[in-house]
């Protein structure tokens, strides 16, 4: 085996570790969802992910290093997420990883959840061409930014309040449908039409998003309409939310011409995106960058490949970085 790092991630609701070589080739990746864990509650509970991640890391972190057949002195270094994410949860993958690193003499690796995501379109194992149109969606992001080369990002467009997977989590709690809201959705769409023409906020200027406006209308027709039908308001709602997505992406496209467009995040997961993304993608005859669709969620291989990155970019981190719940990118 080439040099490998190992990587951890525990940034909200995943327990994850991975083992990632030099040439992104992944080895293992295990990771531990805790969605049971708070789908009583609608959402994540900080202190019960905290807890759950303290009762597990050590068990997922044995299993990918058994998994990968290495062991830590014969590693690199250790990558872990610092931030954005839940101050406890990061608490604990930090502590995890800066004692392994110091026990077995590596250097450890502070990597931002975000360039993990944007990171992960290397995981699907084909070339990555750039500059970059890179939309990335998730539970507690949405923006669109282009990416010139590997750790350079431009911001085009963020959120100005709910991200999609907030929204879509909402809506879904809304109409009883559990947590997480958006797999749910996504399959009652399937079997409905968009006939409720909800808003679709924003959609002509510029590159921000905003969710809230459609999160609220979609509640409003609920309670005027209690006669509704579940299918409908799905794929009403899943249609006004890619139309927006995709909406900035075209404009994106149209605009630079990017010979690559990235789709990056929890909600790259979904079928629907996917399909309409890889639509776009070939209309403008540019490569559709996605990761797996098992790799799109919250994982550590992500976090490794970012950590490779920025290990051969700027070198170890200094053992003092410690938890950054509101970590943002550095945009160029």
């Amino acid at each position: 085996m080439s040099g490998a790092l190992l990587a951890i991630e525990t940034s909200c609701d995943e327990t994850a570790a991975a083992v990632i070589t030099d040439d992104y080739q992944v080895r293992s990746s295990v990771v531990a969802s805790q969605i049971d864990l708070h789908a009583a509650f609608g959402g994540v509970v900080p202190e019960l992910a905290s807890r759950a991640h303290v009762e597990i890391i050590t068990t997922i972190v044995e299993r990918a290093l058994a998994e990968a057949g290495v062991d830590g002195p014969g590693l690199r270094a250790v990558a872990v997420t610092s931030g954005p994410g839940l101050v406890g949860a990061l608490l604990v993958g930090i502590a995890t990883a800066k004692s392994l690193a110091l026990g077995w003499g590596i250097p450890v690796v502070s990597v931002n959840h975000l360039e993990g995501h944007l990171a992960s379109v290397f995981l699907a194992g084909v070339e990555v061409p750039f500059p970059q149109t890179a939309l990335l969606v998730s539970g507690g992001h949405c923006m669109l930014t282009r990416t010139p080369s590997v750790g350079r990002y431009e911001l085009l467009g963020e959120t100005v309040d709910d991200s999609i997977g907030e929204a879509y989590d909402k809506v879904a709690r809304y109409l009883g449908l559990g947590y997480p809201g958006g797999p749910v959705l996504d399959r009652l769409a399937g079997g409905g039409d968009d006939l409720l023409g909800f808003p679709r906020p924003m959609l002509a200027e510029g590159y921000s998003f905003s969710f809230s406006g459609l999160k609220t209308a979609v509640v409003n027709y609920v309670r005027q309409h209690p006669d509704f039908v579940v299918e409908e308001v799905a794929a009403s709602f899943v249609a006004a939310c890619m139309d927006v997505l995709c909406g900035k992406v075209r404009r994106a496209l149209e605009e630079f011409g990017d010979p690559a467009v990235a789709i990056v995040g929890g909600v790259a997961a979904s079928p629907v995106l996917r399909s309409r993304a890889q639509a776009l993608a070939d209309e403008f005859g540019s490569r559709l960058l996605i990761p797996p669709q098992a790799l799109a969620t919250d994982n550590a291989a992500m976090i490794g490949i970012a950590g490779w990155q920025k290990l051969a970019a700027h070198g170890p981190s200094d053992l003092a970085f410690g938890p950054q719940p509101d970590l943002r990118l550095v945009f160029s």
